[in-house]
């Protein structure tokens, strides 16, 4: 085997731990795989043959895409990204541990990682979910142990003093059933009244692309985020025709299931008033056939 094969087994290797990171740095599953995508071009171009720890160099290599992709798409004014030299980082070596974290995220943690700044998320998703020591994430934003830890305890103060989800499954479905037939209706007035004023939608690149081909003449383009009850309620007015409601997750949400089979699944968070505070679209197979889906009665 050549070097340029072993290479890429390795890459390989790590490669859904490498995607385990990005999506929680960037809570899509499409920029996910182009930060991955774009670190494996890295680790392509680079001499890795003083690296003892390619897992933590690769962590490196997708945590600083990712962040850069983070601050290129934020109003929030951040020192530029340190391009310099990469340095090998630790990564966790408890492959079930690390299972558990990276699914603990839900799309009512993304809303909340969504409010921070991208140095902030950087510290808090690198150490509390994966077990990255606080001097080597500061190497990767530049700034002091001291100052990394501080960063990573402000979003932990934040993700904690989040409001709660409502756990009222009853009360969840008769919000989705409510906005789904708002959704088939065109009733924007009925879809604001169900959103949260801060809602943000994510929809990964399937399910873009199958929006695009589908759209009907005069209505808004499905964006990978939107934010805003008006914005993500204009998304959705006259859409969901062939959604049904479902549990997702143990959760209330909804899926467009063809013959029965989930093709998109639709995952809403709530906030504690029973509104909706975030909605995710996902079609891409994998991530589909590992949720839990119960359809449901329309």
């Amino acid at each position: 085997m050549n070097h340029d094969d072993w290479l890429a087994r390795r890459f390989e290797e790590n490669r859904s731990h490498l995607r385990a990171v990005a999506y929680r740095m960037l809570g899509s599953a499409s920029e996910a795989d182009d930060a991955v995508q774009e670190s494996w071009f890295r680790l392509s171009r680079t001499d890795t043959s003083e690296v003892q720890n390619l897992r933590g160099w690769l962590t490196t290599v997708v945590s600083r895409v990712s962040l850069d992709m983070l601050r290129s798409r934020s109003s929030r004014r951040e020192e530029p990204l340190d391009t310099g030299a990469v340095e090998p980082v630790p990564s966790g070596d408890d492959p079930e541990r690390e299972a558990v974290l990276a699914d603990s995220i839900g799309p009512a943690l993304l809303v909340v990682l969504d409010s921070l700044a991208p140095a902030e998320r950087l510290a808090f998703v690198l150490h509390d979910m994966f077990a990255v020591p606080f001097d080597e994430i500061a190497a990767i934003l530049g700034r002091s142990p001291a100052a990394t830890r501080q960063l990573a305890s402000r979003a932990r103060r934040r993700v904690q003093g989040a409001e709660a989800p409502n756990a009222d499954l009853g009360r969840q479905r008769e919000v989705v059933d409510a906005f789904l037939a708002a959704s088939r209706n065109g009733e924007f007035e009925a879809l604001l009244a169900l959103l949260d004023p801060g809602v943000v939608l994510h929809a990964d690149q399937g399910a873009v692309e199958f929006a695009t081909q589908a759209q009907a003449k005069g209505a808004p383009a499905l964006a990978p985020v939107l934010e805003g009850a008006s914005t993500v309620a204009a998304t959705f007015s006259g859409r969901a025709q062939a959604a049904r409601p479902a549990v997702v997750d143990g959760m209330a949400g909804a899926a467009w299931a063809p013959n029965g089979q989930p093709r998109a699944v639709f995952r809403f968070a709530f906030t504690a008033a029973g509104t909706i505070s975030g909605i995710e679209i996902v079609t891409d197979p994998e991530t589909v056939a590992g949720l839990e889906v119960t359809l449901l009665d329309t």
